[in-house]
């Protein structure tokens, strides 16, 4: 018997940052996923973990170790509230993050294994560059794991488990990755409350300018750090996320970039946009098309994760020029589900 769980990535469409200030995000779910599949593996309590996408090979854990380790992760956590350690130093690999889902769900539920299990997980989302990787594999292990233990299916109970395992590698998540890829579709998100939108109809494409060198943590923290939550450059984030709200809901893509091209400067402002990125930004500007970071940017090096276009015409001349790999994307209705 194998269960298949998928859950959709995610583009922050505008509100970067501002969402953790309590500011409002436009975010979509995406046609790009997690998939996790669950399958029984021997008598024993022994959890296996089978992470190809990540460059990690099959490792295995018993129950008791598990356990002994979803404690020490958590003790981590507290010293990085306090500001003892960095968040990457809460997890240090990928393997880390689903042994500590395992058991959030496992107790969470007050489930019994009653034999070893076996997690796969394959993943078409690029992984640190703002497309949501973390809450979409997060959330298909869970689910699938909900479903492989016969749990009923209430979505508070795998948002509150996924945000839980989600802050442990981005230190404060807001909730928004966890609510797109539960529920799919496009929401307006703030302060933890979503607000269905139309999916939007202008012409978007995606461009990888590669995995930024800091991680969502460390640039979230740099600009809490800089920044702070009482700054005005929050309110006009929010101001262009209600223009660019207003242009989705009239299928205006001029009106559209002119708000996208804001939430550009005001990234700019916070200092999350590299300046190779810089360029490339000026140069789709000047082609009469609009583009900005989807992510949390960085906050070293040249590469910025995922940038996103509106344009009528396909960039794909200037992407060659810069290196960078362009990719269509579409809106996806549906949330996790079990398949």
């Amino acid at each position: 018997m194998e269960m298949k769980a998928v859950a959709p990535g995610k583009l922050i469409l505008s509100g970067e940052h501002a969402v953790v200030y309590g500011r409002p995000a436009l975010a979509m779910a995406v046609n790009r996923n997690a998939q996790a599949f669950i399958t029984m593996e021997g008598a024993d309590e022994t959890v296996s973990f089978d992470l190809p996408n990540l460059q990690a090979g099959k490792e295995s854990f018993t129950l008791r170790a598990l356990r002994d380790f979803h404690g020490r992760v958590e003790r981590n956590y507290e010293e990085f509230l306090a500001g003892r350690l960095s968040i990457r130093e809460v997890v240090r690999k990928p393997v880390d993050l689903f042994q500590f889902a395992f058991i959030t769900i496992l107790d969470g539920l007050h489930l019994k294994m009653g034999g070893g299990v076996n997690v796969r997980l394959n993943s078409n989302i690029p992984i640190g560059c703002g497309m949501g990787s973390s809450a979409a594999t997060i959330l298909s292990v869970l689910r699938g794991l909900g479903h492989y233990y016969r749990v009923d299916f209430r979505p508070e109970w795998y948002s509150r488990y996924s945000l839980e395992v989600e802050s442990m590698q981005h230190g404060t998540a807001s909730g928004l990755d966890t609510y797109v890829s539960m529920h799919g579709g496009c929401v307006r998100f703030q302060n933890g409350e979503a607000r269905e939108m139309p999916l939007p109809r202008v012409p978007l494409y995606i461009v990888n300018t590669g995995t930024p060198a800091s991680t969502t943590g460390e640039a979230v923290a740099s600009v809490a750090r800089r920044i702070g939550a009482n700054h005005p450059v929050w309110e006009n984030f929010e101001a262009a996320a209600n223009h660019m709200q207003k242009a989705l809901e009239h299928d205006d893509l001029k009106a559209f970039q002119r708000a996208m091209r804001d939430n550009h400067r005001l990234l700019d402002e916070i200092g999350v946009v590299p300046g190779r990125i810089m360029d490339f930004v000026a140069e789709v500007e000047a082609a009469g098309a609009a583009a900005k970071i989807c992510g949390a940017g960085a906050v070293a090096g040249d590469h910025a994760g995922m940038v996103l276009v509106a344009s009528r015409e396909t960039p794909s001349e200037l992407c060659a020029k810069y290196g960078y790999e362009l990719m269509t994307v579409r809106p996806d209705p549906l949330g996790v589900r079990v398949v």
